[in-house]
């Protein structure tokens, strides 16, 4: 099982986070669409195999949904996906390396943001509403029970949690890159991701997919999700950009001539022999 260093990974990372960059809107709407689907679907996966589990097993039943939630990001980063967390590291970690621009960075997040949504509300919608797979018995309370205990936090609470989510969640990226088979990068994806669920953080694509299939049931309100949004799309900026793509950029690249501006040359002028 082929794992390249972390110095690597970093030059992987750039390369990435400059391709990303160079999609055309159409198909980072597309592969966001896809992202925000695959994270949908492991979060709809998770609620389906855990709500009928007994509250005295409560520890075991959160353990065994953050076991089975990785396969939204799993797919994400080896079928093909544009997920704005991972789009957190990656983005600003090229434009860290003088790769791209501060305005393409932003310009990538706002495209991925919107696509993730779309695609996790189609899910919520019509696999968890019209479907009635988040609306029947225990589901529907699993459903609002999560919903409630994400909206019921405080500003600054749901903002560092959202640090906490996606510096799991971008080192699950990191790993993902630096893994040269795909049951290595099967591997790193899966326990960073994991942890994160099983520790309760809070994540600014899966909550587009819990706390819409709550609302679509008839709980909450959309005033009440986007003040969830705001504060948590922060912390998992924060946790992506700052605690794993900065530190490492400080960590092994900073002083790296690789990654410096390249000098403008000013053409000779040859004087005129009189």
């Amino acid at each position: 099982m082929g794992y390249s260093k972390p110095e690597k990974i970093m030059e992987i990372t750039v390369e990435n986070g400059m391709k990303k960059t160079k999609y055309s809107p159409l198909q980072i709407l597309i592969l966001g669409f896809e992202a925000g689907a695959f994270i949908a679907l492991g979060y709809l996966l998770s609620i389906r195999v855990t709500a009928t589990l007994s509250i005295n097993l409560e520890g075991l039943s959160n353990l065994i949904g953050a076991s089975v939630f990785p396969v939204g990001l799993i797919l994400t980063l080896l079928a093909g996906g544009e997920l704005l967390t991972g789009n957190m590291m990656a983005v600003p970690l090229a434009r860290m390396a003088n790769k791209i621009s501060t305005g393409q960075v932003f310009y990538n997040w706002f495209l991925v943001t919107v696509s993730n949504f779309v695609g996790a509300i189609f899910v919520a919608y019509f696999f968890g509403h019209l479907v009635g797979l988040t609306e029947t018995g225990p589901y529907l309370e699993k459903t609002i029970s999560i919903a409630e205990h994400k909206l019921e936090v405080s500003f600054l609470q749901a903002f560092i949690s959202g640090i906490g989510c996606n510096w799991l969640v971008a080192a699950a990226v990191w790993l993902c890159y630096g893994a040269n088979d795909i049951v290595g990068k099967i591997t790193g994806i899966w326990f960073p991701t994991m942890a994160f669920v099983a520790i309760g953080f809070q994540h600014v694509v899966a909550n587009m997919f819990v706390i819409p299939a709550a609302i679509f049931a008839g709980h909450f309100s959309w005033f009440e999700y986007f003040q969830n949004f705001i504060p948590v799309f922060l912390g998992n900026a924060v946790g992506g950009t700052a605690f794993i793509a900065m530190a490492y950029w400080h960590a092994f690249k900073k002083n790296d001539s690789n990654y410096t501006k390249p000098k403008v040359i000013q053409p000779m002028v040859k004087s005129r022999v009189r």
